[in-house]
């Protein structure tokens, strides 16, 4: 389903951007936030278990997930809509992304994944059902 252009984009230090069913009386608002690849080509990533989205995806388990190229790159994106399950080893996750994202030297990164790594974070997983792209 994803196209190995689409897993190029995929493995770069990019943001996805997360929306979920919106709450009553709210418009849908996507959400950026880090991600990865699992072996199988799901899009996982995490979120404090307390967040309104977590709580959205356990009452709607499907999103969609946006990931661009920077600008002053070729135009090249994907989105991606999917079903969702929700994992208790967020933590972990945030662990084997945090050099992808953070320079782990940073003794403020380093103290922020320790707080990520206590608070117990959820891991989203969202399996690819719909794949739309565009590259230049």
């Amino acid at each position: 389903m994803l196209s190995d252009d689409d897993l190029a984009l995929l493995s770069r230090p990019l943001y996805a951007f997360l929306t979920v069913a919106p709450g009553a009386g709210r418009w849908p608002a996507p959400r950026p936030v880090w991600f990865g690849l699992s072996a199988g080509n799901d899009i996982e990533m995490f979120s404090d278990p307390g967040a309104p989205k977590v709580q959205r995806l356990r009452d709607e388990p499907r999103a969609s997930v946006v990931v661009a190229a920077p600008a002053g790159e070729p135009e090249h994106w994907v989105s991606v809509e999917g079903e969702v399950t929700l994992h208790d080893d967020g933590a972990d996750l945030a662990a084997r992304l945090a050099d992808r994202y953070y320079d782990m030297t940073d003794p403020a990164h380093q103290q922020l994944l320790a707080s990520w790594q206590a608070s117990g974070m959820v891991r989203i997983v969202l399996r690819p059902l719909r794949v739309n792209r565009f590259a230049a």
